[in-house]
């Protein structure tokens, strides 16, 4: 499942008109509004392709000014950063020696990529 928000710029006389086109989109729903025209929505789809469909069909609706996706999530890909993170070693094995001291420790950023003076 993914899920995305959007943000959306019409024109302020059609603020109601393009609301009730975003709400009939199976999977996009309508948010909050400014009186300036900035419209809020997200949409839910099983894809990302299904999403970035839905986004172009925002775009192509009439008074529409711009839709961007401005956040995205995605299970799928959650559950791949999970994985990768839990196969990665949390703590380098060096950093428990006992006869490595700190001072022979040289930081660069990256504790993984040590060097020892």
């Amino acid at each position: 499942m993914n899920i995305s928000g959007i943000l959306i710029q019409i024109s302020p006389n059609y603020i109601d008109l393009i609301i009730s086109q975003i709400n009939e989109f199976q999977g996009c729903e309508y948010h909050v509004h400014d009186e300036m025209g900035k419209i809020v929505a997200t949409i839910q789809a099983e894809t990302t392709d299904e999403e970035i469909n839905y986004l172009k069909k925002i775009q192509q609706l009439p008074h529409v000014i711009s839709a961007e996706m401005v956040f995205s999530y995605s299970e799928d890909e959650l559950e791949n950063l999970r994985e990768n993170i839990e196969s990665q070693v949390i703590v380098p094995e060096w950093l428990n020696d006992p006869n490595i001291m700190a001072e022979q420790i040289e930081y660069h950023g990256d504790l993984k990529k040590k060097q020892f003076r």
